[in-house]
């Protein structure tokens, strides 16, 4: 075999279905972990296994911490009043990179949609008017992707706050219609945030 032992191949063909990776960047990657192992490869490799042991959903919004509540919820700074409403883990980092938003948030894993079965229990929406009930919230942004599941999610949890007397406001300028939080420059979304509209 080109690519030596079998263990190499099956490393090559599980690196190869990470996102963003293909067979050739996997086959390059593994050669390089292969020449640095001493150094990369075992500090991968032991990275690798604490975060698999120690990673965890944040009690409190949904973020991946390795603790029972993230940095994030328990930083009493981030007490702002608002919260910030996110499809996936991967929308919320991006919203921390564009470094605009002091508030705290709420990740939904997913959106509403009929096709896939996915209800408002199946995303936390009954936990995230709840947080808001329990908590002195001010706003609720609801920062979710531009897509048609993305804004039904937007409307039924706008409909869903409508009598709470919370502010309810979504992001504006920027974001593309189809367009994934995750693919999005941080300037695009520190602009976005900042122009946020109410629902």
């Amino acid at each position: 075999m080109a690519e030596g032992s079998d263990d190499i191949q099956a490393l090559i063909t599980l690196m190869g279905r990470l996102p963003g990776l293909g067979p050739r960047s996997a086959r390059r990657i593994v050669l390089h972990l292969i020449r640095k192992r001493s150094g990369q490869m075992t500090q991968l490799g032991q990275l690798l296994d604490r975060v698999a042991s120690q990673s965890r959903e944040c009690l409190e919004c949904g973020n991946i911490t390795d603790r029972d509540i993230c940095a994030i919820c328990s930083d009493p700074a981030r007490n702002t009043g608002e919260i910030c409403v996110v499809e996936d883990v991967a929308d919320l980092w991006a919203l921390e990179r564009g470094n605009s938003f002091r508030g705290r948030y709420h990740v939904l894993g997913g959106t509403l949609s009929a096709l896939d079965e996915i209800g408002p229990d199946d995303l936390g929406i009954p936990a995230l008017v709840e947080r808001i009930d329990q908590q002195k919230i001010r706003e609720v942004i609801l920062a979710l992707n531009a897509t048609v599941d993305g804004q039904t999610t937007a409307h039924y949890i706008a409909d869903a706050l409508h009598d709470i007397g919370v502010s309810v406001t979504g992001l504006a300028h920027g974001v593309p219609i189809g367009g994934e939080l995750d693919y999005l420059d941080d300037g695009t979304i520190s602009a976005a945030l900042n122009a946020r509209r109410k629902l």
